[in-house]
């Protein structure tokens, strides 16, 4: 088991952006069209968040010409180049499946008022350590 668990240490990415489910989220993924790399931002909601280590994913839902599509995105695939948050959301649920039944502004999700949070998530290995303190003085 520990050997499983290295290999997914090894591919779990160090600074992740926060942010929760009912954000609107800007993500860019690295597309590769024959030999070519491009990147493409899926900008949408957050509806739900699972927690798997290095398989945790997210759930983006956006309106593409009147149509509701989803899409689901590994958190530590290399494939994505950044998350932002563009607009934090005011919600009282974890996975937000009810808005695939709203239809227009019965699907807006209310505004988190307030200071946003820009916390990133440090591993035990690159968050700073305390310094000891020094004797004889």
């Amino acid at each position: 088991m520990n050997e499983i668990k290295a290999i997914e240490e090894a591919q779990m990415k160090e600074n992740l952006t926060f942010f929760r489910p009912g954000d609107t989220v800007k993500v860019y993924f690295k597309i590769v069209e024959g030999g070519k790399e491009r990147v493409q931002i899926y900008e949408g909601l957050v509806i739900a968040i699972k927690n798997s280590r290095a398989g945790r994913t997210f759930t983006v839902r956006k309106n593409s010409y009147g149509v509701g599509v989803e899409r689901i995105f590994p958190l530590h695939s290399p494939r994505i180049a950044k998350i932002e948050v563009s607009r934090s959301g005011k919600v009282r649920r974890a996975k937000l499946y009810y808005i695939r039944h709203k239809i227009g502004k019965a699907a807006k999700i209310k505004e988190l008022l307030g200071k946003k949070s820009t916390v990133t998530k440090h591993t035990a290995a690159s968050a700073p350590k305390p310094q000891a303190a020094k004797s004889g003085e």
